[in-house]
């Protein structure tokens, strides 16, 4: 659908008279920023049936606005096939000191295709244009990386983006992405031999020179679906990989064991500080908390769980939440995850990170939702459903997946598609009938969580037909984009 000529312009474009960067000084400082007013959503045709591009949506989250919670502009790629996931920034508040650097460009890297996509938000942000890709054949001339996932903007104008595998989906292929601030491929940022087990997310915090990444799983295994025995296999992980940064040398190797299984997200505490933070494991759905001890290495240790349900009509007897995305507030007060089988999301105070205490619960979708066929059992042998409500009379499909928080901690938005092949798998009736996007109320003093009923945006009802949402950004950053140093 188009060639691979692409424009080379400069990402470092002047923020005005401005004379500090993008984002925020501090992360208590971008608490107090402006209220959302739009936010993009990357929505996938990819593995639908639907042989139309994946593309960009901007929702429109100001309730004052007569398009409140409708999408107000659908940008395509120019492929089909290319399966958009999670997205980054050119700049975030890394680059707070570098009054040259401004956050422009959306970062979108496409799970199956290889190809990352440079969108322009800066010219319209509520109508953004593509501004250029990268084309997956450079990437693996110039590094052999392939399947990319996670972007992050570095202090320098770099940008890093983790990548699952090589062309093979192989996971002994995976390893770092480096590109510069004009989206040219430099190559690979960790050291030669220091590539992880696995990839997937990675967070660093560069006041205590390290970096930490996850361990999805192989490409091989993973894009057919989820096969249990895969694990079993050796083809998914169970290891965070701990690196000196910015150097780029694999320190230590953290083996999160049987109660670690699939440990996919991973988030430092905001504060750039601390020496803690959170993955969540999603086969085995715990939370393990990593931190630093006194000796200057790092450890682990179990944070909170969520129990897996006894289940009736199932493919297994036993069915974990599947912890499959988090998040902390900017203040490091609470945390936020969502369970994509159980079909809830969890609020937990974490004031002391050490001890977490569930503070707030809802139920917006799941596969024990009362209808189902999938019942779950209770202790004394009873079976019971949970009652999950309709939202401007809308059925939710699916479960909990992509989370987002409003920069002031009142606001989280919610997407419900995982990856097409395991949407396909364990709901089909979302890739049937399309994706859709809610808003959750947090009370964010005492702890608590209520459902909007005033937002709702339905993806099933697309003018090229339903798609799947997933990642969502605004254009001043947010909580799971922005580091500080």
């Amino acid at each position: 659908m188009a060639t691979d000529t692409v424009v080379v312009q400069h990402a470092n474009v002047e923020s005005g008279c401005c004379k500090k960067g993008p984002g925020y000084a501090t992360p208590l400082d971008a608490m107090s920023g402006p209220r959302e007013s739009l936010i993009y959503v990357t929505c996938v045709y990819t593995g639908t049936g639907t042989e139309k591009p994946d593309y960009l949506a901007t929702v429109d989250t100001d309730p004052s606005s007569p398009t409140y919670s409708k999408v107000i502009h659908r940008l395509p790629m120019p492929y089909v096939g290319d399966e958009l996931h999670h997205s980054g920034w050119n700049a975030c508040s890394s680059c707070f000191g570098d009054s040259s650097a401004a956050r422009r460009f959306l970062v979108m890297p496409s799970l199956v295709s290889g190809r990352i996509y440079a969108v322009d938000t800066q010219k319209d942000p509520r109508a953004p244009s593509l501004h250029k890709f990268v084309d997956p054949k450079d990437i693996l001339t110039k590094t052999g990386l392939a399947y990319p996932h996670t972007a992050h903007c570095l202090a320098s104008g770099e940008i890093m983006v983790s990548c699952l595998g090589d062309k093979d989906g192989n996971a002994e292929g995976n390893g770092f992405l480096l590109l510069d601030s004009d989206f040219n491929v430099k190559g690979r940022w960790e050291k030669p031999g220091h590539s992880p087990l696995f990839g997937y997310d990675f967070w660093y915090q560069p006041r205590h020179k390290t970096m930490i990444s996850t361990s999805w799983g192989a490409p091989a295994a993973f894009t057919k679906g989820f096969n249990l025995q895969h694990v079993s296999d050796g083809l998914y992980g169970r290891h965070l990989h701990v690196y000196s940064w910015p150097d780029g040398e694999l320190k230590q190797t953290l083996d999160l064991g049987n109660t670690g299984l699939l440990p996919l997200e991973i988030r430092f505490l905001h504060d750039p500080d601390k020496d803690t933070g959170f993955v969540g494991c999603a086969l085995t759905s715990n939370m393990v908390r990593f931190f630093k001890k006194p000796d200057g290495s790092w450890d682990h240790e179990l944070s909170a769980s969520v129990k897996p349900l006894k289940v009736q009509n199932w493919i297994l007897p036993e069915m974990p939440g599947l912890i499959t995305d988090f998040l902390i507030s900017l203040d490091d007060r609470f945390l936020y995850l969502a369970n994509w089988l159980h079909g809830d999301i969890r609020q937990y105070n974490i004031e002391d990170p050490a001890n977490p205490r569930l503070t707030g619960q809802v139920w917006v979708g799941g596969l024990i939702r009362k209808g189902s066929k999938v019942v779950a059992e209770a202790e004394d042998g009873t079976t019971y459903q949970v009652d999950v409500p309709q939202v401007q009379g809308h059925e939710l499909r699916g479960g909990p997946q992509m989370i987002q928080l409003s920069l002031d901690g009142k606001r989280l938005y919610v997407t419900n598609s995982l990856f097409s092949t395991w949407d396909r798998q364990f709901y089909p009736e979302l890739v049937k009938k399309g994706g859709h996007m809610l808003q959750i109320d947090v009370d964010s003093e005492k702890g608590g969580l209520v459902i909007n009923q005033n937002f709702f945006v339905d993806f099933g009802a697309e003018p090229d037909g339903p798609s799947l949402a997933h990642e969502m950004r605004y254009p001043g950053g947010d909580c799971t984009s922005d580091i500080w140093i």
